[in-house]
């Protein structure tokens, strides 16, 4: 059963790809941007395997956005450690 805010987060996501892949290159400016950017899509990915778990493939596609959510988070606690974490030498990694 497809739920409508399953939908308006999709809606949402495909908005905020769009914008992404409009503003490509002043988004590299940010460091390690191809990490988040990264997290971002396997995000969208989970929120587009959600809706389609309502029509086929239930158990399956559930179980592989489950896995999207697991794989942006650890991709979000990388690109956090690469910018945040400071080496010994002080300068960011």
């Amino acid at each position: 059963m497809i739920q409508e805010n399953e939908i308006v987060m999709l809606m949402l996501g495909i908005g905020v790809m769009v914008f992404v892949l409009l503003n490509r290159s002043r988004l590299k400016k940010i460091p390690f941007s191809g990490i988040i950017i990264t997290a971002f899509y396997v995000v969208l990915a989970g929120w587009g395997l959600t809706v389609l778990e309502g029509f086929f493939w239930g158990d399956i596609l559930n179980f592989i956005e489950h896995l999207c959510y697991i794989a942006s988070a650890v991709l979000m606690l990388a690109w956090c450690w690469k910018v945040f974490v400071k080496t010994e030498s002080g300068k960011n990694a």
